[in-house]
């Protein structure tokens, strides 16, 4: 199984941008997908997250601001980040759960991180 992210870049405070991740290989299921972000020397952080039913969480700094979705069909997830601020300014991964046919369990696989960065 391999989650392949792509969609990061530079942009400018006030810009957009969409981050995209599929998730391919020998998949049974996949429960949650989300989104993190890690800056140096800090711990990885929950951006933002959807469920196999469609209801989200965010983080309450980007409210209003970034949208997570999915596309189930094609075991991509998706997340819009509107309105970008230099603090967005960090390596985007992504996250699935996700039932792996190779070994019949239940686990969490992660994208190889995109960096984002937002020039003020």
């Amino acid at each position: 199984v391999q989650l392949q992210a792509s969609g990061g870049g530079l942009v400018q405070a006030g810009g957009s941008l969409r981050l995209s991740c599929a998730a391919s290989g020998s998949i049974v299921s996949i429960l949650g997908m989300g989104w993190y972000r890690q800056d140096p020397g800090k711990e990885r952080e929950l951006v933002a997250r959807i469920s196999s039913d469609g209801s989200t969480n965010y983080v309450d700094s980007v409210k209003g601001r970034f949208t997570i979705s999915r596309d189930n069909a094609k075991n991509t997830v998706y997340l819009l980040m509107n309105s970008l601020k230099p603090e967005d300014t960090s390596v985007y991964y992504c996250n699935a759960f996700l039932l792996d046919r190779s070994t019949s369990s239940w686990r969490h696989y992660w994208g190889q991180g995109t960096q984002v960065t937002v020039s003020s």
